[in-house]
């Protein structure tokens, strides 16, 4: 009689797989009409900052339509806000089952960013159906550099998810004060207003943030005549997201056992 041994990679594979599914159950079902609100709250936004920017006469901005820049910039950056949130708290939401040797902290921060991108990737597509029945033009010129920037940002938000996440357990503080430091987030990435309209030398200073490289590059990608900003860089955005997932998986490495035991 002969037993065969699962590879640590055929592990890791099973512990991803059952961790995905208990996450997808918890995220969509956990509350009353819990994936209404993941379209919900993108969708707000626009709605309003439409509602001004049609108040102050402003149809075009960059020459894209004032509706589909809002839009392609907030779903831009809820891909990295939301992954960032997600997970910051996942290893505290799943200590129970630390109990099981095969589960470690840093698979529940990877399979929450998964979950958080699927599920975005599916708000992105139904958000912009519902722009395209109000006869607005959803076909990006290049549809390689919009995955290109949306992929980034949640690569970006993975980084950081994982570095935070480790961070909230060891000062819980640092966890109460996330949604103050991403709020600003918001209004300097791009997001709401042009960057343009900022003068120099404040300009440039906010493309120290890697968040606006990937706003600016999924708008570009939608619509090649868009005036963005000089000095983007594709690939700044992605370094940015190596070296935050590479320190966030050394913070992981380093503080395991106390994660697992505290």
């Amino acid at each position: 009689m002969s037993t065969s041994t699962r590879s640590p990679l055929q592990v890791t594979w099973s512990v991803w797989k059952a961790l995905f599914l208990r996450e997808a159950l918890t995220r969509l079902l956990s509350g009353r009409a819990q994936w209404f609100w993941l379209l919900l709250e993108p969708a707000f936004h626009v709605i309003y900052m439409t509602f001004i920017f049609s108040v102050i006469r402003v149809r075009h901005i960059g020459g894209i339509d004032t509706a589909i820049w809002l839009m392609i910039g907030m779903l831009a950056f809820f891909m990295f806000r939301r992954t960032l949130a997600q997970t910051s708290n996942a290893i505290n939401s799943n200590k129970s089952l630390f109990t099981y040797r095969q589960v470690r902290p840093v698979d529940t921060v990877i399979v929450r960013a998964g979950l958080e991108g699927t599920l975005m990737f599916f708000v992105t597509i139904i958000l912009l159906l519902c722009l395209a029945l109000l006869g607005k033009n959803i076909y990006p010129t290049d549809i390689l550099k919009v995955s290109g920037a949306f992929f980034g940002l949640w690569a970006f938000g993975l980084g950081t998810g994982l570095m935070m996440s480790v961070a909230s357990e060891l000062i819980p503080e640092i966890g109460k004060t996330l949604n103050l430091i991403t709020m600003p987030l918001l209004w300097i990435s791009g997001v709401m207003f042009p960057l343009s309209s900022i003068p120099q030398p404040y300009r440039d200073w906010l493309l120290w943030n890697p968040i606006v490289h990937g706003v600016e590059y999924a708008r570009l990608g939608f619509a090649s005549y868009y005036h963005t900003l000089n000095g983007l860089s594709e690939s700044y955005l992605f370094k940015a997201a190596l070296v935050s997932i590479f320190l966030g998986l050394l913070l992981h490495r380093r503080f395991t056992m106390k994660l697992m035991t505290q």
